[in-house]
């Protein structure tokens, strides 16, 4: 069962795996780290949207979907659930541990710009992923 810390669920690997797999659930999953960071490695199938273009996007995100947010080691993915939270999304999570964590249990990892969202489009960010 996920983590709670600071009103956010922080979710293991498998949870996250959980998550992105259940058609039912709809969820979201974003990384947020900087374009580098992703065309080194990333989760295969999680599209980026960097941390500091986000916030421009949620006026266009439905608050009403669930969100889980990645990024190296959990900490910049944290911030930007709790500003989810405090701006009316009530099912955001935090991967916690990052890719860092993804690589360290020898999970696979994509490399280059396989999904940089850089025009709203809500089927950019649709559930794509075969973890």
């Amino acid at each position: 069962m996920a983590q709670i810390i600071e009103h956010i669920s922080h979710l293991n690997s498998q949870e996250l795996i959980e998550f992105a797999g259940d058609p039912e659930r709809r969820t979201i999953v974003i990384d947020v780290r900087e374009i580098e960071e992703y065309e080194a490695a990333h989760i295969p199938g999680i599209p980026l949207i960097p941390m500091g273009e986000i916030i421009d996007w949620i006026e266009k995100l439905d608050p009403q979907r669930a969100y889980v947010f990645v990024c190296r080691s959990g900490r910049r993915s944290m911030e930007v659930a709790k500003f989810f939270r405090a701006n009316g999304f009530a099912q955001v999570h935090n991967y916690s541990g990052g890719t860092l964590q993804w690589q360290q249990e020898g999970r696979e990892v994509a490399t280059g710009r396989e999904r940089i969202v850089d025009a709203f489009a809500l089927d950019q960010l649709e559930r794509k992923i075969n973890l």
